[in-house]
């Protein structure tokens, strides 16, 4: 071959390799293209997964982004929760929460999902739904208690509100906790009194006649008890009669400003041998309530009970309602007075007096003015 035939060749060569060359140029090329549009494509497909499943509503159109209650029963594994979550429409894709899970469990290992009730909103993002569970924010349930309530208006109340039955409530109130409680008087047929009146807030789950006396008689461990203990060296009354008496007073005193007065009448009744004479203490035996239409007959008054302080010297068997914190202090600390009876007004305030004739004169002063304004 001579030397014009080589060259020929070479040349023939170098245009065969070519094409090959570009070839790979152009896919090495057109990679961050792929690579880019792949990517676009995964973070559109991320962006709608993970969004609101609705678009939270205006105030006038129709409450479709309402929340929803949903439970998760303990144990339940990460992609039951988010096929439950899906089939809720609380999110769009269980395969997106599922990949949300995994990077939360890297995030921290020592988390997880949390069981409960939890209200949630399809207009919240799947972000904002798994970060809710995983914290545990579960369903808070409150409810009120106001001071002089009874175990039976407690009872009433619970199951008007959806809680449970009547009932159930006073069933459990009925058995006294005493290997957790053991400051608890002995003897107790119930919990009247020892229930405090208080607001509270329980998990969803947990809203059972169990958990609020628990947590009811927690609290008045927490403040009630330690009001007694801290002055018993100051009183003659045990932690029953304590509590009883202030039940009382409770009942009796509307206005602030009297209450530590009626705890005086009161005590010094009691010192003297006299019945206290109160009428909550008849009404809780009948378990009926007086009103200025509708007070208290002679023949009511009259019917035997052991809480009857018409008829009994002394504080009656149990308390007769849920004392505050107020009452509970003023039977510590009573006003010394020369005062023994006093006659409600019906507008709160009440007229004391010293004497039986000073009391009779004011029963005749109220009598007359309910039947002027009749």
């Amino acid at each position: 071959m001579n030397k014009e035939q080589m060259t020929k060749g070479s040349a023939r060569e170098g245009r065969k390799g070519t094409p090959q060359v570009s070839k790979w140029l152009f896919y090495l090329a057109l990679l961050p293209a792929i690579w880019g549009v792949c990517a676009w494509q995964g973070w559109a497909w991320w962006s709608w997964a993970s969004a609101p499943p609705k678009i939270a509503e205006t105030s006038t159109s129709p409450p479709e982004d309402a929340a929803v209650l949903i439970q998760i029963p303990e144990g339940t594994p990460s992609q039951k929760i988010g096929r439950d979550l899906e089939a809720a429409g609380l999110i769009r894709s269980s395969s997106a929460w599922n990949m949300w899970a995994r990077w939360l469990t890297l995030q921290n290992r020592d988390g997880g999902f949390q069981a409960g009730t939890y209200q949630l909103s399809p207009t919240q993002p799947l972000s904002a739904v798994a970060d809710k569970i995983w914290k545990g924010e579960v369903v808070q349930q409150s409810f009120t208690i106001p001071e002089g309530w009874s175990l039976q208006q407690m009872s009433a109340y619970f199951e008007a509100q959806g809680f449970f039955p009547a009932k159930d409530f006073m069933a459990v109130a009925s058995q006294v906790p005493y290997a957790q409680y053991p400051w608890l008087p002995s003897g107790l047929p119930h919990l009247e009194g020892f229930l405090y009146p208080d607001t509270y807030q329980l998990d969803g789950d947990a809203v059972t006649p169990e958990a609020v006396i628990k947590q009811m008689l927690g609290r008045f461990e927490e403040l009630a008890l330690p009001i007694y203990q801290k002055n018993q060296k100051n009183t003659k009354l045990d932690l029953k009669e304590w509590v009883t008496l202030a039940s009382i007073v409770e009942k009796e005193a509307v206005v602030a400003s009297e209450r530590n007065r009626i705890a005086g009448v009161f005590t010094s009744r009691l010192n003297k041998g006299m019945k206290l004479g109160s009428d909550p203490t008849v009404e809780y035996a009948l378990g009926i309530r007086q009103t200025k239409e509708k007070p208290l007959t002679f023949k009511q008054v009259e019917t035997p009970s052991p809480y009857n302080t018409y008829m009994n010297v002394g504080l009656p068997p149990t308390p007769i309602a849920a004392p505050g914190i107020a009452s509970l202090e003023a039977t510590l600390a009573p006003e010394k007075t020369d005062y023994l009876y006093f006659m409600a007004r019906y507008d709160g305030t009440h007229i004391f007096s010293r004497t039986q004739a000073e009391h009779d004169a004011a029963i005749a002063k109220v009598d007359q003015q309910l039947r002027s304004t009749q």
